[in-house]
């Protein structure tokens, strides 16, 4: 078994572990590029494996704020970034609320498209009292969200390694290497760094991977 199966079986186990008369509601946080989406993926093939409750599976880049509706700070700010891109009102009471105590059980998993601008196919969905719910994204335990997980995996990579993954992986949408490491400097690292210096994710979190080399992972327990 390689060390990142091992990592997986893991955090499966404390997955499970984790009590309550609700859906479990389980926050993968991290930077951009930390392999957040990877990790929650591969995360749930192994939970669906391992256990017959339903794993349900959210990307809340699917919550994003609608495009036209960012209007509070210039667009390519870090502000915008990180106070104005995801509607956290609907993360919270559509995902979230439902999920937790005293809920109805009846979730959405999408809004609109990832770029804010198409709203998504998606229709409410009930969940059992015993679901698993991972959800990867930026920013999720700020104080609009935070008290609304059950268990929090954080996704931690240096901001250098941010921006070498994020300009490799973005640069074809944004048009150039040169345009996404720009965009990185001067919206992106401002406003992860900003999140990291005000909430401190990594200090927060029950669990903690190291995900520099994502064949050897490190995992902190904190539980």
């Amino acid at each position: 078994m390689g060390e990142r199966s091992e990592l997986l079986a893991e955090l499966s186990r404390l997955v499970l572990s984790v009590i309550r008369p609700h859906p479990v509601r389980v926050a993968i946080d991290g930077c951009s590029a930390a392999g957040k989406t990877t990790l929650a993926d591969e995360l749930a093939e192994v939970l669906r494996a391992r256990t017959e409750r339903t794993v349900i599976r959210v990307g809340i880049d699917y919550f994003k704020r609608a495009v036209a509706l960012r209007t509070a700070y210039p667009m390519d700010s870090p502000e915008s970034y990180y106070l104005d891109s995801w509607d956290n009102a609907a993360i919270r009471d559509r995902l979230l609320l439902p999920l937790g105590p005293g809920g109805n059980r009846r979730y959405r998993t999408a809004l609109l498209d990832p770029a804010g601008v198409t709203p998504a196919d998606d229709v409410p969905r009930a969940a059992p009292d015993d679901a698993v719910l991972l959800a990867d994204g930026v920013f999720l335990q700020r104080p609009e969200l935070d008290g609304y997980w059950d268990l929090r995996i954080y996704v931690d990579v240096g901001l250098d390694t941010v921006l070498r993954r994020g300009v490799a992986r973005d640069q074809t949408w944004m048009g150039s290497a040169a345009e996404a490491e720009h965009r990185y400097h001067t919206k992106y690292l401002p406003g992860e760094r900003r999140y990291l210096d005000e909430v401190r994710p990594r200090e927060r979190a029950q669990l903690v991977v190291d995900n520099e080399d994502p064949a050897r992972p490190v995992l902190t327990v904190r539980i």
